[in-house]
C-alpha cells in the first residue's frame, strides 16, 4: 500500500502534467501556432501523441474552453474560437507579466486579455455608470462633520473586518425593507464593492479545478475573478427566463457553484421567473451546491413597490444562496462599498478573509453611509433616481429612433440602467462599436461579453447622461445602426 507521502506526489505528478499540457496549447494558441478555427486533435490521439492520460488532456481542454481560447462543436470536435484572431495580441497599452509569478499569479494576471476595468472618464453610451453629478454631496458632507471627537478617533483605530456594527446592521435592515431579505446583521460582511465580494467567495468556497456555472452571455469581471482562483467558468445558455439550469446539469454535473444576476441579467436585461428560480434552488441542494446572487442593479425597478421583483436570496430554501450587493450603482462608485450576505458558519471565514486582504473598509465612509441608510436619505435618493433614469431610458428610445429614421427600435424596460439593442447571430458589432468610439461614442458589443454564445447587438447605458448628451450620442450610433439594420 502506497504511503501517504506517495499519494501526493502522486497529485502533484498528474497536476504538473495536466497545467504543462494546459500551458503548451494555450502557448501555441496565442503565438499562432494553432490559428482561429483550427481542429484540435482527437483526445485520445493527443494523449497517446504526448505520452500521458487522456484525462490530462480532456483538463487542459476543458480549461481553455472556459476561458474561451477553444470552443467545441457538438458531434464535430474541438475548434480553436473564432475570437482569438481579435484578441491573440496584446491589449493596446498592456504589459506583459513579468517572469517568475506564481502560477495563481499567472492566472491573475491573464485576466487582463479578456477583462480590463475601465479607467476613461464615463461617458455615453458606457454602461454601468450612474448619475454621479446631483448626489447630494453636502449632505454627505454634513453627516461627516457631525461625527463627534470620540466618534472620529474611535474610526481611526483597527476596526472589525466584517464591517462597521451600525452599517452592517442598517443594510439588514434595508434589505428586508427594499428586497425581502430576511437575514441577521451578523451576517452581512462589508466589502469594496460587488467584485470584492466574488472574489471572497471564489477563494473561500471553491477549489482549482472546481466548475461554476456562469451566464452566457454574462458579466466578464466574474468570470476573470473565477479564474484567477483556478476555477471553471461553464456557460450556460439564457432564454427569456434566465439561465437554462436544467441544461446546465445534465452538461456540467460536477459543478458546485452557479453565479447569475437574477432580478436583471446582465447583459441581456431579462428576469429570472419564479419557476426558473425554484429550479436553480433546488439544483443547488441535491448537487450540495452554492448559488451567487449578484444583485448589481436591484433597486432600479420602475413603477410600483407591489411590482417589484424581490430577491432570489428572499425565497424559501434559500439556504445555499449568497447575496453579493453593492453602492457603486445605488450611490456612486467612488465610495468603494459593497457587501456579501453568507450563512452564520461562514461569517467568521469571511471576515477573516477581508482581514487578510485589506484589513477593514475605512471607518468614517462606514459610519456616514450607515446613518445615510438609517435616517431615510437612501431611500430619498433611490426615488429620485429611479424617476430619472426611467425618464432617461424614455429620451434615448426616442432619440435613437429618430436618429435612425425608426431603423432602430429599442424596447422599454421597467428596470435596469441600460438597454440592449440585438443584431442577428454573426453580425460584426465589434465593428461598429469601434466606428462609435472614434466617433467620441461608447458603444459595448455584445459579443465582448460571450463566451459560446452566438447572440450579437449593443448595449446602451442611459442613467449617468443628462437629455444633451444623449442626444448627440444618440444621433452617432442611430448612423451606424441604420446602416447595419
Amino acid at each position: 500500500m502506497p504511503s501517504p507521502g506517495a499519494n501526493r506526489a502522486h497529485r502533484s505528478t498528474a497536476t504538473t502534467l495536466r497545467q504543462q499540457v494546459y500551458e503548451q496549447l494555450r502557448r501555441a494558441i496565442e503565438q499562432g501556432s494553432l490559428r482561429a478555427g483550427t481542429r484540435l486533435p482527437p483526445s485520445r490521439e493527443h494523449a497517446s501523441s504526448l505520452g500521458v492520460s487522456r484525462n490530462t488532456v480532456l483538463w487542459a481542454v476543458q480549461r481553455l474552453q472556459a476561458e474561451g481560447y477553444v470552443e467545441a462543436r457538438v458531434g464535430d470536435g474541438t475548434y480553436v474560437s473564432q475570437a482569438v484572431a481579435a484578441t491573440s495580441a496584446a491589449p493596446q497599452g498592456l504589459v506583459a507579466p513579468p517572469r517568475g509569478l506564481s502560477r495563481r499569479g499567472q492566472l491573475i494576471a491573464d485576466t487582463a486579455a479578456r477583462w480590463r476595468p475601465p479607467l476613461a472618464a464615463a461617458k455615453a453610451f458606457r454602461i454601468g455608470a450612474p448619475e454621479v453629478a446631483t448626489f447630494p454631496f453636502v449632505l454627505w458632507d454634513r453627516l461627516t462633520r457631525q461625527a463627534s471627537a470620540r466618534q472620529r478617533v474611535d474610526r481611526a483605530q483597527y476596526l472589525d473586518p466584517a464591517g462597521d456594527p451600525d452599517l452592517r446592521q442598517a443594510v439588514a435592515q434595508w434589505l428586508w425593507a427594499s428586497r425581502g431579505i430576511r437575514c441577521d446583521a451578523a451576517q452581512v460582511v462589508v466589502c469594496s464593492g460587488s467584485q470584492q465580494g466574488i472574489d471572497l467567495i471564489a477563494r473561500l468556497l471553491l477549489d482549482v479545478g472546481d466548475e461554476v456555472l456562469v451566464e452566457d452571455p454574462g458579466y466578464p469581471g466574474i468570470r476573470a475573478s473565477l479564474l484567477g482562483h483556478g476555477a471553471l467558468a461553464r456557460p450556460v445558455g439564457m432564454d427569456a427566463d434566465g439561465m437554462r439550469i436544467d441544461e446546465a446539469a445534465t452538461r456540467w454535473p460536477a459543478a458546485r457553484m452557479a453565479v447569475v444576476t437574477p432580478t436583471h441579467q446582465f447583459p441581456t436585461g431579462v428576469g429570472m421567473g419564479l419557476v426558473r428560480r425554484q429550479a436553480l434552488l433546488q439544483w443547488a441542494r441535491a448537487h450540495d451546491a452554492w448559488v451567487v446572487e449578484d444583485d448589481y442593479d436591484g433597486e432600479f425597478q420602475y413603477g410600483s413597490n407591489t411590482q417589484r421583483v424581490p430577491a432570489l436570496c428572499s425565497l424559501p430554501g434559500s439556504e445555499r444562496v449568497l447575496y453579493v450587493g453593492t453602492f457603486s450603482k445605488t450611490l456612486h462608485p467612488g465610495l468603494r462599498l459593497g457587501f456579501v450576505v453568507v450563512p452564520p458558519a461562514l461569517v467568521e471565514a469571511f471576515a477573516m478573509a477581508r482581514a487578510i486582504t485589506d484589513r477593514h473598509a475605512p471607518g468614517d465612509a462606514q459610519a456616514v453611509l450607515a446613518r445615510f441608510i438609517a435616517e431615510g436619505h437612501l431611500l430619498r435618493h433611490l426615488r429620485h433616481m429611479r424617476e430619472l433614469y426611467l425618464a432617461r431610458q424614455q429620451v434615448l428610445i426616442s432619440a435613437l429612433a429618430d436618429a435612425s429614421d425608426g431603423a432602430v427600435q429599442l424596447w422599454p424596460s421597467d428596470r435596469g440602467m441600460h438597454l440592449l439593442h440585438e443584431g442577428a447571430p454573426g453580425t460584426d458589432d465589434e465593428a461598429i462599436s469601434r466606428k462609435a468610439l472614434a466617433a467620441g461614442v461608447m458603444l459595448a458589443p455584445l459579443s465582448r461579453y460571450a463566451m459560446q454564445s452566438p447572440r450579437r447587438g449593443w448595449l446602451l447605458g442611459y442613467a449617468g447622461y443628462d437629455t444633451p448628451e444623449i442626444l448627440t450620442a444618440a444621433r452617432v450610433v442611430g448612423a451606424l445602426l441604420r446602416g447595419a439594420a
